[in-house]
């Protein structure tokens, strides 16, 4: 039997008929009417729904979308608040605007898990197989790499710094370049604050609806990190891997440092000579330069070991082979996407973030830098049209 519900009636005070809500156009005082159970005795505002209220921040959902945009946006959530103020005279408090975006944060990264899952649990439904000749003749790009992030946790050393990986994921169609400067139209980045094992699910989702399995030609990109290839040949085995030639010059440079400390002339040429070597497909002479210059035992740990490093990475260095095929080397795009993503908005002076925290935030900014803010709002202000 349906519970009685009887309308507020002026006999019945004690129902309380004003809600005070966070809206966009600033705090109000909503009226409106109520419906009483009499077997349950629980009231049920009239119009509620319609107006999309939030009851656990006493907002609307248009608000909490505005908020968890603003929050990702500025450098800080006391940022947010000052902006919050300044636009619209909404006074928040910072706590508030911190619970609001990771609120918003949280419902992005689990619907993104959830598809990540599917996705990576059934390659074939997600990725198709499709006939070669059937295949776009594109390039499909992927580039990974990883930010330290400084958070609340320690570990056995004593250190608060977690990587944050980042992946980014393009076709060459995307590509427009203006006066030697080269920019990517239409990009999508996917992030995760923790172990390979998770990342590489979102990373898999990703470049699936990106073309993957459709597109002729995938190249992946990234630094030396084992993690990286060996997740790579797991998920995208058809894939030529190359070593970013920007970290692989840039070790080359550190080694010269070493070599040839406070005498920039010497470790410049030093460094051009060895880079030209690797970059021209002669990789015997670049060896063979290497360790006619052993580093001194006053070299800092830092310094990679330049022969293991070339030699581990043999495979992903034909430079001039992938060039004449037309295929893009560097990585200054994950590197600046890094910058946008990652160190705008979680590496401020004196921030630390629990890994939650961390994770609900980059997810919030790698929608937006991919330009998919779309996707947030509809998480928030629509659930059923986001399921």
């Amino acid at each position: 039997m349906l519970p009685r519900l009887r309308k507020y009636t002026k006999k019945n005070r004690k129902l309380a008929q004003e809600k005070n809500l966070f809206t966009p156009l600033g705090f109000i005082a909503l009226l409106r009417d109520v419906d009483y159970c009499e077997s349950c005795r629980k009231t049920f505002p009239q119009g509620d729904s319609a107006l999309n209220i939030n009851d656990t921040f006493h907002a609307t959902n248009d608000f909490i979308e505005l908020v968890a945009y603003v929050a990702q946006m500025v450098p800080s959530f006391k940022n947010a608040r000052d902006l919050l103020f300044k636009i619209s005279g909404i006074d928040i408090s910072v706590s508030q605007i911190q619970k609001i975006a990771l609120y918003a944060g949280e419902k992005v990264h689990e619907k993104q898990m959830e598809a990540a899952e599917k996705a990576y649990d059934k390659p074939e439904i997600a990725a198709p197989f499709v006939m070669e000749k059937d295949k776009e003749d594109c390039i499909l790009y992927i580039m990974t790499d990883g930010s330290q992030v400084n958070t609340r946790v320690k570990d056995k050393d004593g250190s608060t710094w977690k990587e944050m990986k980042l992946g980014m994921v393009f076709t060459d169609k995307d590509l427009r370049t203006v006066n030697d400067h080269v920019y990517i139209d239409n990009k999508e980045y996917t992030a995760y604050f923790g172990s390979v094992s998770e990342f590489k699910k979102l990373l898999f989702e990703t470049a699936a609806r990106a073309g993957y399995g459709k597109i002729k030609r995938v190249v992946i990109i990234g630094d030396g990190a084992k993690w990286i290839w060996n997740m790579c040949e797991e998920l995208f085995p058809d894939a030529v891997c190359i070593l970013d030639l920007f970290h692989m010059k840039e070790n080359i440079y550190d080694y010269a440092k070493a070599l040839f400390p406070n005498n920039e002339k010497k470790y410049t040429k030093w460094a051009k000579t060895v880079a030209y070597y690797i970059e021209s497909d002669q990789v015997k002479k670049a060896l063979k330069k290497i360790n006619e210059n052993p580093l001194p035992e006053t070299a800092g740990k830092n310094v990679v070991n330049l022969t293991g490093y070339i030699m581990n990475n043999i495979d992903r260095i034909n430079y001039l082979d992938y060039k004449n095929q037309g295929y893009y080397v560097g990585s200054g795009m994950i590197e600046s996407g890094n910058k946008v993503v990652v160190q705008k908005r979680l590496k401020q002076t004196g921030m630390r973030w629990s890994r939650e925290g961390g994770q609900r935030m980059v997810a919030l900014r790698a929608k937006y830098e991919s330009n998919k803010w779309e996707d947030v709002r509809n998480l928030i202000i629509d659930e059923k049209q986001a399921a």
